[in-house]
């Protein structure tokens, strides 16, 4: 038999929310997606919903904004940090910060700030992003010797796709051997 669906009050979306970012990290507008589709479900499923529950839901996500439980700049630079250790392109990157819902100007000070962290310009954080994937997905130099000039395409391809850009994924895919790549 299936549960009846709970009623959405205030005090629900509250403990929903708190409950969501104790295990999850999330921007403003990732946890007003999360609490608007609780509100859908509630509603397909024929529960109670209370009246204003929209204008709540602001409350509940301005709430944790002021008590720093959600910080867009620190979720984004911490997100990007980690994706740029795993070879994610600048582009890539953005898209995916967006699509969770951090501003452009957010994300500008975000990199700004992976910049001065790494000591470096947004140019060898690029850098240093193919080479890590490189590294990690064993493309270009990282590969087998043998095997390196029959897969040189699919691995710019694979480059192209992660969002870099082809001067750039030449040089990392064509350099000698992996520890050029560290010099550079």
């Amino acid at each position: 038999m299936k549960r009846p669906a709970r009623p959405i009050t205030a005090t629900y979306l509250r403990n929903a929310a708190a409950f969501y970012l104790e295990r999850y990290p999330a921007t403003a507008e990732g946890l007003r997606r999360v609490l608007a589709r609780r509100v859908a479900r509630a509603v397909r499923n024929d529960a109670p919903v209370m009246e204003g529950v929209e204008q709540e839901i602001e409350a509940i996500v301005a709430r944790f904004v002021a008590a720093g439980m959600i910080d867009d700049e620190a979720f984004a630079q911490t997100k990007a940090r980690a994706l740029h250790r795993r070879g994610t392109s600048t582009r890539l990157t953005r898209r995916r910060l967006q699509l969770a819902g951090v501003d452009a100007e957010t994300l500008d000070r975000a990199f700004a700030g992976l910049d001065r962290e790494l000591d470096t310009d947004p140019a060898e954080r690029e850098r240093r992003a193919a080479v890590a994937l490189a590294r990690r997905r064993r493309l270009g130099p990282f590969r087998l010797p043998e095997q390196r000039r029959e897969r040189r395409d699919r691995d710019l391809a694979a480059m192209a796709r992660a969002g870099f850009d082809l001067d750039l994924a030449r040089r990392v895919i064509d350099a000698p051997s992996a520890e050029s790549l560290d010099d550079d």
